[in-house]
């Protein structure tokens, strides 16, 4: 195990390098330009301002030798300044990653327990009216986009009963109670497009298990069905189940941006936005590198939990 590993970590070595050199060519793609919006904020336009600006800011450098210093320090930990407001771009993830984590852990949790549940039942009772009752849910929630549940949540109930969410932010600081209310809701509509998925994949892998001549003979030997369920089925077709979650945690991401901005979280996913509406380059890019780092390292968990799930499973 430690040996695939350490393998694996090697082998993320040039993924990283790539997701570095595609962080820097991307903001060469940014329509617009962050000289003339500093020129027009603090300066008059002209040509000496501009390139006075360009060589301040280091975008006269020639691509390679950019990348290059870009990517040694983000290995030294150093993501740059902020091209508006000279703060640490580390320092401004760091202030508005605990919420945007808050929200994406409930979101997995409440995803996982209520599509890996559903799923399972839907399994057991294949062919019932429950059954598609449930499979006609998770095909509603594969269908409806995220950001389109999520305006729901907020513009209906405003509509229908003249109630509405807070979208006044409250660190858990402030009031802890009010802060779990503020996020349960977008954690709940992120968690309500995951569990679909998961619930869809879950009933398919346990109709597999479930026709399994082990699982016969369980039921052959007078073991509880709960017992033959949850402690022999259940486990066995958690793999395609978790190697999806791991793909999945990208896209709860990207969704992450649409639901700080509808329901006024002050996250990770907000300040990106901002930093794109700005074209404040350093911070779009910390944000994007962190974001693919974080993402490399969950699925390669993803990938070492196979054989807990499957003591088949060794690695070589």
């Amino acid at each position: 195990m430690a040996k695939y590993a350490a393998r694996r970590v090697v082998g993320l070595v040039p993924t990283v390098l790539l997701l570095l050199f595609l962080v820097v060519v991307m903001i060469e793609l940014i329509p617009g330009d962050i000289i003339d919006l500093i020129l027009e904020e603090k300066f008059a336009k002209d040509d000496a301002g501009r390139v006075t600006l360009q060589r301040e800011l280091g975008l006269d450098r020639p691509l390679p030798l950019r990348y290059a210093e870009y990517s040694l320090g983000v290995v030294r930990g150093d993501f740059g300044e902020s091209m508006w407001t000279k703060q640490p771009v580390s320092h401004l993830i760091l202030g508005r990653a605990g919420v945007t984590i808050e929200i994406g852990v409930l979101s997995i949790v409440i995803g996982s327990v209520i599509g890996i549940g559903i799923g399972t039942v839907s399994a057991v009772r294949q062919d019932s009216l429950l059954d598609y009752v449930l499979r006609s849910a998770a095909i509603l929630g594969i269908s409806v986009p995220t950001f389109v549940l999520a305006t729901a949540v907020v513009v209906f109930p405003a509509i229908w009963w003249g109630v509405a969410p807070s979208l006044r932010y409250v660190s858990p600081a402030e009031d802890l109670v009010r802060h779990l209310q503020i996020i349960a809701l977008p954690s709940l509509v992120l968690g309500i497009s995951l569990a679909a998925t998961l619930m869809r994949l879950t009933r398919t892998t346990m109709l597999e298990v479930l026709r399994q001549d082990y699982i016969r003979t369980a039921h052959a030997k007078g073991i509880r069905a709960s017992r033959v369920v949850m402690g022999h089925a259940l486990k066995n077709a958690m793999i395609p189940v978790i190697t999806l979650l791991g793909l999945q945690i990208a896209f709860l991401i990207g969704g992450s941006v649409i639901i700080e901005a509808v329901f006024a979280i002050p996250g990770v996913g907000r300040l990106l936005l901002g930093a794109i509406a700005s074209r404040d380059y350093p911070v779009v890019q910390g944000i994007v590198v962190i974001l693919g780092l974080f993402v490399m390292a969950t699925n390669l968990l993803i990938d070492l939990s196979y054989a807990w799930l499957d003591p088949r499973i060794r690695y070589a």
